[in-house]
């Protein structure tokens, strides 16, 4: 029975809809995971440095293939720990310029997956929320230190746009929840007007307490995905994830048949889904103007 190599930083608490569609993936190629394929799954529980012995352990016990995902950190663990075994990655941003694959169409090596674009998509974030909330001057940016490309591509993206916006920014940084209640605790002194939330599994890992917090200090935030206003968040602006786990449960499958990471292009996300929790909008005092309300893709009520 051959065995998948699945490598995650984050916790499997927080994945089950994602799994369900990396699950539905592998039947739609013909596999079920406890019937003809073995899963071992490595979860990193948001400490990205366990990642790269995490990754090396599972070539040790010779994988068929290795699954990486989200973000660049658990797809550049592997990539140093073999050039051997296929490799199916999901990331946020280009993996050319992350130098995972050649090129998409050609990705070379042993690697291949899928673009979601979520770092990426962080002006649109920026634009939608300073729409939501209009007479915001003052815009701070929430990123995870200890995954520094993700970070950086964050505050490139949320630098521009603020600047071409004429809003202030203000960088915030955390990387475990007593860091993110430290980081809205700064807000009785200094509270922006609006707060943009960068995409990170420690994040998603945190939602809830996201949620809670830009609640308690009444600060509109937008978020990389779904996950958070359908656990309270204001609004999020991304790909739809659980697809993109689909997705690569579907090439992971092809890899098993016998095609070649290098023959696979890589899958570029072409779908983005805008959600706004409707009841936070109002509990924030915010009236969501007509044109978010004819382009969201769901309102939470």
């Amino acid at each position: 029975m051959p065995v998948i190599g699945f490598l995650n930083p984050s916790s499997p608490e927080t994945y089950a809809n994602r799994l369900r569609g990396f699950h539905r993936g592998l039947k739609d190629a013909g596999y079920v995971e406890g019937e003809n394929v073995t899963i071992l799954y490595c979860w990193a529980e948001t400490q990205m440095d366990r990642l790269a012995e995490m990754a090396a352990d599972l070539v040790r016990r010779r994988v068929s293939v290795l699954v990486t995902s989200p973000g660049a950190t658990a797809a550049v663990a592997a990539k140093a720990a073999t050039t051997a075994i296929p490799i199916i990655f999901l990331v946020s941003e280009d993996p050319v310029r992350l130098g995972l694959v050649a090129s998409l169409a050609r990705p070379g090596g042993n690697l291949t997956g899928i673009n979601f674009f979520n770092a990426e998509l962080n002006a649109k974030r920026l634009e939608l929320l300073r729409e939501l909330v209009p007479a915001a001057t003052r815009v701070a940016v929430l990123v995870n230190p200890t995954n520094p490309a993700n970070a950086q591509t964050t505050l490139r993206e949320v630098e521009l746009a603020a600047s071409s916006m004429g809003l202030q920014m203000q960088v915030l940084k955390a990387s475990t929840s007593r860091e993110i209640d430290a980081v809205f605790a700064t807000f009785g002194r200094e509270r922006p007007d609006a707060l943009s939330v960068g995409g990170d599994p420690m994040f998603n890992s945190r939602r809830l307490q996201l949620a809670i917090l830009a609640a308690r200090h009444a600060v509109p935030a937008s978020y990389s995905s779904r996950d958070y206003p359908e656990t309270g968040g204001l609004m999020s602006y991304g790909a739809n994830v659980t697809d993109a786990f689909r997705q690569i449960g579907d090439y992971t499958g092809r890899i098993l048949k016998g095609a070649k990471p290098a023959d696979l292009p890589v899958v570029q996300a072409t779908k983005f889904e805008l959600v706004i929790n409707h009841q936070t909008a109002r509990s924030l005092g915010l009236s969501v103007p007509p044109t978010l309300l004819a382009t969201a893709d769901e309102m939470i009520e």
